[in-house]
């Protein structure tokens, strides 16, 4: 399988504080990875060097085999927090639409195969019907929603997802992450969350990122990795077990619960 991501020895430091430390990850394409780590680890900042948005003082970044500004139009972004002013009077077709801007041109209007493709990428969300409902109406959930299928409206072939389910209920959280189990088999999904439980069951592997990243193919192997990127007890819900493993401080095993 071909790689879609490539980091080699990449440091990032801010105000001389470094916020990644010898980063190494190769991420295949087609893949559905999960960034887990505490606040302040550098998830956002990882995802930012993919991007291109952030330039390592250190090492070697590849995109689809190429630098990451080169490769920017190949990606669908949802940073963690929206930067749309609720004042402006938006609809959410003209939300979505904003996602074609990268293949289209930011000064060339719209065509009719733009909007076909961002009612595709609201029907696959099941938003379709609020399409011309103005998007400072919508909930958190369904803004959230609109604003994943304005990343999908490009037809990328990398989404990078920056903690996707802040505003989504539980129920809306594991149908989401189904979607996206399904999405993978079509694209390559990168996915930054805290939330370990929810997402475990749905992804193909596991990177925990606490300025160092400790990554393995194995999912499960990552698991036993968590403990180092947050420093912290870990409970682990080991689906389809009859029971739990939780970390104590201190401890270097588990003990049942």
């Amino acid at each position: 399988m071909a790689e879609a991501v490539s980091l080699k020895d990449v440091w990032v430091r801010y105000d001389g504080e470094p916020v990644l430390e010898a980063v190494s990850l190769k991420v295949e394409e087609k893949d559905f990875l999960a960034i887990l780590g505490p606040n302040g680890g550098g998830k956002t900042t990882l995802l930012k060097v993919i991007l291109g948005l952030v330039k390592p003082e250190k090492g070697e970044v590849k995109v689809f085999n190429m630098p990451p500004v080169k490769a920017r139009r190949f990606i669908g972004y949802l940073p963690q927090r929206s930067q749309f002013n609720p004042e402006i009077p938006l609809r959410v077709l003209d939300v979505v639409l904003m996602g074609r801007a990268g293949v289209r041109g930011l000064l060339k209007g719209y065509k009719r195969e733009d909007v076909e493709e961002a009612l595709e990428a609201l029907s696959l969300l099941g938003m379709e019907q609020l399409k011309d409902r103005f998007f400072r109406e919508l909930s958190g959930g369904e803004q959230q929603k609109v604003l994943i299928a304005r990343a999908l409206a490009s037809n990328p072939k990398m989404l990078l997802l920056d903690e996707p389910t802040v505003s989504v209920d539980a129920e809306g959280q594991a149908k989401f992450y189904e979607f996206l189990k399904d999405l993978s088999g079509k694209l390559t999904v990168i996915l930054v969350t805290h939330d370990v439980t929810a997402i475990y069951p749905f992804v193909d592997k596991i990177a925990c990122l606490n300025r160092r990243l400790y990554f393995h193919d194995s999912k499960e192997e990552a698991a036993k990795e968590i403990l180092k990127a947050y420093q912290c007890p870990v409970e682990m819900l080991a689906h389809g077990l009859p029971h739990r493993v939780l970390q104590e401080h201190g401890e270097k095993g588990g003990r049942e619960a």
